[in-house]
C-alpha cells in the first residue's frame, strides 16, 4: 500500500464504520518523503510524499490514506526531552536558552507553564543545566508539533 497525500487530520474525517490504524513517524522522520513502515495492525505500507512535506511535515493524527474501510494515521511517538524552566526574576534567561538551542539546530518547541522543549542528547542537557536562573529536566513525552517555535526541524549540516 502506498500513501502520497494528507488527507487533513484525523479529527476531520468521518471514521464511521472505518478500521483506523497508526504509523508510527519519529520526531527526526517527519519531515522526510519516503518511508517504508509497519501499521500497529502489521501492515507495511510505503509513504511518498511530494516536495511540500520537506516544510510541513507529518504530524500526529495526519491521514495519510483513506477509503471505504481503512484510515491510515499518524503517530507520533514519546520521546526523550528536556524540559527547561525558568526560575522567577530570570525570565530574561529566556533569550540565551532559545539562542543556544537554535545554534544548534535541535527543535525547540513551547512547554506548560512558560518552560521550552527540545530534544534530548547529553551535550545539550549539560550546557542547559549550567544557565544561571534555569532548570533542566530530562523527561520522556510527547511532541506537539503545533506549539513547535523553530520554524522547521530538518537534519542541518556546515
Amino acid at each position: 500500500m502506498l500513501c502520497e497525500k494528507i488527507f487533513g487530520k484525523l479529527s476531520d474525517v468521518d471514521c464511521t464504520g472505518k478500521k483506523v490504524e497508526y504509523v508510527d513517524i519519529e520526531w527526526h522522520e517527519a519531515f522526510k518523503k519516503i518511508h517504508c513502515k509497519i501499521t500497529d495492525q502489521g501492515r507495511e505500507i510505503g509513504i511518498r510524499m511530494d516536495d511540500s512535506i520537506l516544510s510541513r511535515g507529518l504530524f500526529q493524527d495526519d491521514v495519510i490514506y483513506l477509503d471505504d474501510q481503512l484510515i491510515l494515521a499518524v503517530n507520533t511517538p514519546p520521546c526523550e526531552i528536556i524540559e527547561i524552566t525558568l526560575a522567577p526574576g530570570h525570565e530574561k534567561m529566556a533569550a540565551k536558552i532559545c539562542y543556544e538551542i537554535g545554534n544548534r539546530h535541535a527543535p525547540l518547541f513551547w512547554g506548560e507553564n512558560g518552560s521550552f522543549l527540545t530534544i534530548y542528547n547529553e551535550p545539550m542537557f549539560a550546557m542547559l543545566s549550567k544557565i544561571h536562573g534555569a532548570a533542566a529536566v530530562k523527561k520522556t513525552a510527547k511532541l506537539d508539533f503545533d506549539r513547535r517555535i523553530s520554524a522547521s526541524i530538518h537534519n542541518h549540516h556546515h
